[in-house]
């Protein structure tokens, strides 16, 4: 998977002229707000510290990753290319720089988080997708996005399961956060399974590649979803 992942930003590079350049690519940590924006509610992950936006400049297009792996990273692209995709940190690093890649050259245009009120929005959207293709589906969720529990427990059979210990346990929404433990009998019991993105970054994507209908979600995955041909739903990010 990796693999075609990186032969499709080498053949993007190759194909645009990238190669011949020095072409920078930055990688840094976002603060909240930057990431964000102001957002009515509090929980978001990204306002918590539980995890980072990772954001790769490319020729001023940009490209973002979540991660719970923070740091920065200045370097060619081709360096990036050579790069071992052996940690959380080096896959974000990896994968901001491939959306920013496929932002560079319009192939998505969804590369960056959405701001402000955009998150509630987006829940809404999520719930009408979800309605219009699955009629009143039951969702097993993997990664908790506190606007989208909020939206979809009210009229849909929700579980969610998380990584976070500070989640697990807890009730939100109506609904009790479960452990990764519960991953598995939730896919089973499921209609539909709602998938972080964050899941091409910390390398536990194939448990989820299955003939259950699946749908990731969120900026991260923009560009593999795009490579890969899977599901994705992101209603308000953008190029930026």
């Amino acid at each position: 998977m990796y693999k075609n992942l990186r032969d499709t930003l080498a053949r993007i590079v190759r194909e645009n002229g990238l190669e011949s350049e020095r072409v920078q690519v930055f990688a840094r940590a976002l603060a909240p707000e930057e990431a964000i924006g102001r957002p009515d509610e509090h929980d978001y992950p990204l306002l918590t510290g539980k995890e980072r936006l990772i954001q790769a400049n490319l020729k001023g297009t940009l490209g973002q990753a979540f991660t719970d792996m923070f740091g920065t990273y200045e370097g060619t692209i081709s360096e990036v290319l050579r790069s071992e995709l052996r940690t959380n940190f080096h896959r974000a690093v990896f994968i901001s720089t491939l959306n920013a890649a496929m932002n560079h050259v319009g192939l998505i245009d969804k590369a960056v988080h959405c701001r402000d009120q955009e998150p509630r929005r987006c829940a809404l959207e999520l719930l009408r997708y979800l309605e219009e293709r699955f009629d009143h589906p039951k969702i097993a969720m993997v990664g908790l996005q506190p606007r989208m529990v909020e939206t979809l427990s009210k009229p849909l059979p929700l579980r969610v399961t998380d990584l976070d210990p500070d989640n697990i346990g807890r009730e939100r929404f109506g609904i009790r956060i479960e452990g990764a433990d519960r991953t598995r009998a939730n896919l089973i019991w499921c209609d539909v399974a709602l998938v972080t993105g964050t899941t091409i970054v910390n390398d536990t994507i194939s448990e989820f590649l299955t003939d259950k209908p699946t749908i990731f979600y969120g900026v991260t995955i923009s560009g593999a979803a795009k490579i890969l041909g899977l599901n994705h739903f992101c209603a308000y990010g953008g190029p930026r």
